[in-house]
């Protein structure tokens, strides 16, 4: 399935998540799966995944589900509930979901996830706020 065009350019211009090696692996109708490999120089000084980090994995999913209906939104806010940690060389994987939208805004839930045991490490909340519609509609 195609990644729709906004969710696309806004990748494209996303230098954080770049930066970070977060990849986008599948984007449509508001659920987005995003993914990354911890490195070395995301570790804290317990030679844990930084929670930023994992916290970034999610929001760059939560921003791709969000945006994934072609109307350009921004997050109005998100919290982030730490499970288990994760560790060097560890592949994060977070999938993305809408909940509810309701005028302008959304409510959003993000699994980030180990890749090799499917262990839970995070869970994630986000509100989205949409700050324009799409041409045409």
């Amino acid at each position: 399935m195609p990644i729709p065009e906004l969710v696309a350019g806004m990748m494209a211009a996303d230098a954080a998540s770049r930066t970070l090696g977060i990849e986008l692996v599948t984007c449509a109708d508001g659920q987005a799966v995003t993914r990354m490999t911890v490195r070395d120089d995301m570790v804290n000084g317990y030679d844990m995944a930084h929670g930023g980090v994992v916290f970034s994995v999610a929001d760059t999913a939560f921003a791709c589900a969000c945006n994934s209906f072609g109307e350009q939104t921004v997050a109005a806010g998100a919290e982030v509930v730490f499970v288990a940690p994760a560790r060097r060389g560890d592949v994060l994987v977070a999938e993305a979901a809408v909940r509810t939208a309701f005028g302008r805004s959304g409510v959003y839930d993000v699994t980030v996830r180990r890749e090799a045991d499917r262990a839970v490490v995070a869970e994630f909340r986000g509100r989205s706020h949409r700050v324009h519609r799409a041409p045409g509609s």
